[in-house]
């Protein structure tokens, strides 16, 4: 028995949609080649999306937890400068060399103390927008 070519098995899936996308979207008076074409083009481009997106994440740094007793007085620190309860803290991968703790303060809102390696506040950030406050 022959074996199908490579490059068949990756049109099969592409004709499958053309067939689906002209069975669903055409009228009673025939269908147009050039809507299906389109409705193609259109979920290629969903899926290219899709894949930016991905490898977008992909690229994200993961911030690894702080543990014992950097934790414990990073957490402090950031407490003592904005009261609240500690909701994450972590390195940093955006700003090595420096510890991130995520403070829920009491009005609901979210804040990011950033702090150096003696556990000084340099940087803050509310969630939920990308505007820093200087700490001064």
């Amino acid at each position: 028995m022959r074996a199908l070519p490579r490059h068949a098995l990756f049109a099969a899936p592409a004709v499958a949609l053309l067939l689906a996308l002209t069975a669903c979207g055409g009228s009673d008076s025939g269908s147009d080649s050039s809507k299906a074409a389109s409705g193609t083009q259109q979920a290629a481009q969903g899926a290219g999306d899709t894949a930016t997106e991905a490898a977008e994440d992909a690229d994200d740094r993961t911030e690894p937890p702080l543990t014992g007793e950097i934790k414990t007085k990073a957490e402090a620190a950031a407490l003592a400068a904005y009261p609240g309860t500690v909701v994450k803290s972590e390195e940093d991968a955006e700003k090595p060399g420096m510890y991130a703790v995520e403070v829920k303060q009491a009005d609901g809102t979210s804040i990011e103390v950033y702090l150096d390696k003696s556990y000084k506040v340099t940087d803050t950030k509310k969630e939920g927008t990308e505007e820093t406050e200087d700490a001064g």
